[in-house]
């Protein structure tokens, strides 16, 4: 009987190729989507139809979108597409340009005064074309396909709900909001909380989309 190939992926570790810029250290991430076939009352409009999926970290009750340092043997869009891997288990459709750049301190030093773990974020929506069963930082992260509201109210960070606000207004083609009505939560839920599924600058939003299969 023949034996199956089975793939192996190891997460990178460590930061000895980690790229800085100033004081910044350099971070890529990306928003997974995908498009619901069919959704409830025959809606068709983008809040209906669009899911984003987001991860969840050790010790935490909120989500993130996938993230992490972008290394100096990559290009911006392999080291997004690696962390959509590594942290997610998912492969895509890697779509530019940037959804914008955001400056924010790392997990270690959210409540310091100092400018030291400061990072420069660039993130991207990823159209997602496969969800691997196993994947390396699997016990570390659960993963779950979220609508845009509830995910807009569960961001860890508010930068990250720029980044989605920005996500929706590239996949919209649209003023944000015009379609998509994303209020600040009076109060932020947790994903227990929520009904999820779980799986265990405008001008430049509108330039020719470039898209990386990975």
């Amino acid at each position: 009987m023949a034996e199956v190939a089975t793939e192996v992926i190891v997460a990178r570790t460590g930061r000895n190729f980690q790229r800085y810029e100033e004081k910044f250290r350099l971070v890529a991430g990306c928003i997974p989507y995908r498009w619901k076939e069919t959704v409830e009352n025959g809606a068709d409009n983008l809040q209906d139809r669009l899911e984003v999926l987001m991860i969840s970290s050790p010790n935490r009750q909120d989500l993130i979108f996938p993230k992490g340092g972008w290394e100096n043997d990559e290009t911006i869009v392999e080291a997004a597409s690696r962390e959509a891997l590594e942290e997610a288990g998912v492969r895509g459709i890697i779509k530019e340009p940037i959804l914008g750049e955001w400056k924010f301190k790392s997990k270690s030093r959210q409540n310091s005064c100092s400018s030291e773990g400061t990072c420069k974020g660039y993130m991207f929506a990823m159209e997602v074309t496969e969800e691997l069963q196993c994947w390396p930082e699997q016990a570390s992260h659960d993963r779950r396909w979220l609508c845009t509201s509830d995910a807009w109210k569960i961001c860890r960070y508010d930068w990250m709900r720029e980044a989605l606000s920005s996500c929706i207004t590239f996949l919209s083609g649209q003023t944000l909001f015009s379609s998509v009505k994303l209020e600040e939560p009076s109060s932020y839920f947790f994903p227990q909380q929520l009904n999820l599924l779980s799986t265990h600058s405008a001008d430049d939003f509108f330039s020719p989309v470039t898209c990386y299969q990975y």
